[in-house]
């Protein structure tokens, strides 16, 4: 399932789960139990909604609609409320359960989509500026770094096994990643890690460290990473440090 829609999908039972369960009370009296037989309200003095079956329902209304509000214009209204009504009632779908679950993951497709074409725009934007900065330089492909240290070691190839030190940020300065929090470095081989840092490594001498600023494409592009933290769509932002070149294939 994709990932905003599996989010949008628990908070939808997280909040219907804590309004049951806060809903729950011991009633006591009798007559109180006669009145919530009825539907009656019970303290409560609420125009529009007289009973607590109305309370009830209208205060669930707010945590779903709210869990739904930012996907509002993706969705028909009546046909959720008719579904709703289907599923509360025991009555026949009109769509099985492998129907449902296309089509749940085509609405999926459509919200990554969706997510992605705005985090590129604000990635685009932040780039743009960002490629004025003083000392920046721009490859072809788009990708940015700025030289912090300049070693005098080797370069790495393609296929070479290397040890850095990194951390990775968003755009906005979130730390999503960083091997000077987990206190040793990480060790790869420069084809197995995302397109822009096969480059910007490649640009490095053995003992340099660089910023590089990645546009989306030269990182995880519009799937971001499954359950976060990068969104589709997303520029990224790393300080990389070349500790050493642990090997190269031979030429």
């Amino acid at each position: 399932m994709n990932t905003a829609v599996r989010t949008i999908a628990t908070s939808l039972l997280a909040a219907s789960l804590l309004v049951a369960l806060g809903a729950c009370k011991k009633i006591e009296p009798e007559a109180d139990k006669a009145a919530a037989a009825e539907g009656t309200a019970a303290g409560l003095d609420i125009k529009g909604l007289p009973t607590e079956k109305h309370q009830a329902g209208y205060a669930i209304g707010l945590q779903v609609g709210g869990t739904l509000s930012e996907i509002k214009d993706e969705v028909d209204f009546d046909a959720l409320v008719k579904a709703m009504r289907t599923a509360m009632n025991g009555e026949e779908p009109l769509m099985d359960e492998a129907q449902a679950r296309q089509a749940f993951e085509a609405f999926g497709q459509r919200m990554q989509t969706k997510m992605a074409a705005g985090n590129r725009e604000a990635s685009e934007a932040f780039l743009a500026a960002n490629a004025g900065q003083e000392g920046v330089e721009v490859t072809a492909s788009g990708l940015q770094y700025k030289v912090l240290e300049q070693g005098d070691g080797p370069k790495p190839g393609p296929e070479s096994r290397v040890s850095v030190h990194y951390k990775g940020t968003l755009v906005d300065g979130t730390v999503f990643d960083s091997s000077y929090d987990r206190g040793e470095p990480a060790v790869f081989t420069l084809s197995s890690v995302v397109p822009g840092w096969q480059e910007g490594l490649q640009l490095m001498p053995a003992g340099s460290k660089y910023m590089l600023w990645l546009p989306s494409e030269l990182g995880y592009g519009d799937m971001g990473t499954p359950g976060g933290p990068i969104a589709p769509g997303s520029a990224l932002v790393f300080e990389v440090e070349l500790l050493e070149i642990l090997d190269s294939p031979a030429e």
